[in-house]
């Protein structure tokens, strides 16, 4: 469904979008915001990505549905995300980034697109909150010539395809980087990451809701169970040694089950503060 359907509602979530950089202390390095869905290029400083989307995506939620009068979630569960190596791809990310309007038709010519950032990069807009320095100081010191060669640069590719890589990585899903890259960050930042035992967590877990670990496994659907049950399963897609599937036979689910169950406490999480701040303290519960 589309989450934008005119000018205002474009604006506001720009106007979001520049009041996390204050809260949160990250960069924009390039936006695209299309009918059903937005491509954002961020750099995060000490706040976590998932926090900063968090919240964007619940504040913008609010609002929406206040002015359509609707109720419910807009997004579709968990954003998507791809940690990308600077050095190798930012350039051609920003490019890919921009030229999402030309791909699917919505306009000829890339200047001519609004509710991208590359208006700002040619310097047909200013927008302070935007880092366009970085990208542009790669193709020269002096600022005009950089627009300049910038522009040959996205126009170089305007009969490109989808790239792939882009949308799900390369090696690895989460990661897009040349293999030194890849290997270091899964090292660091991915398979170190996973060391939470399943055990662990749904003792943590059911400490902080009053339960016992057999109220997991038994057989219907009470909400308390349901919830924490849940919790469970979304810590440890992202933090655990477990596969879905070992954890779905440990609660005696399925695994699409449990799959929708994760998805459903996504949606929660984003439009339900209070749900919000419940699973964040577990996680700093459960993570060093």
């Amino acid at each position: 469904m589309n989450i934008f359907h005119d000018d205002i509602e474009r604006t506001h979530f720009l106007l979001l979008l520049q009041e996390g950089l204050h809260r949160y202390g990250h960069k924009v390095h390039a936006f695209c915001l299309m009918n059903n869905h937005v491509h954002l290029v961020i750099q995060v400083g000490t706040t976590d990505l998932s926090k900063i989307m968090q919240n964007l995506s619940f504040r913008y939620t609010r609002w929406f549905n206040s002015r359509q009068k609707r109720m419910g979630h807009l997004f579709q569960g968990r954003f998507k995300a791809i940690l990308v190596d600077e050095d190798s791809y930012l350039l051609e990310l920003v490019r890919y980034t921009h030229l999402n309007p030309i791909r699917i038709g919505l306009v000829e010519k890339v200047i001519d697109y609004l509710w991208s950032s590359h208006r700002a990069y040619m310097g047909l807009e200013t927008l302070p909150w935007l880092e366009c320095d970085i990208v542009l100081s790669r193709f020269s010191s002096d600022l005009n010539h950089a627009r300049c060669v910038y522009e040959d640069f996205v126009l170089s590719a305007l009969n490109e395809k989808r790239k792939d890589e882009f949308h799900s990585g390369a090696q690895d899903s989460r990661v897009l980087g040349d293999d030194y890259f890849a290997e270091q960050i899964l090292k660091e930042i991915g398979e170190e990451k996973r060391t939470l035992a399943l055990d662990d967590c749904i003792e943590k877990v059911c400490d902080f809701y009053k339960l016992q670990s057999d109220d997991l496994s038994r057989a219907g659907s009470q909400r308390l169970p349901s919830e924490a049950r849940s919790v469970v399963a979304y810590l440890m897609k992202e933090y655990g040694k477990e596969s879905l599937t070992n954890i779905a036979k440990h609660f005696h689910r399925d695994v699409s089950t449990l799959s929708g169950a994760i998805h459903n406490l996504e949606v929660r999480m984003s439009e339900c503060p209070s749900v919000r701040d419940k699973v964040e303290g577990l996680r700093t519960i459960i993570t060093p």
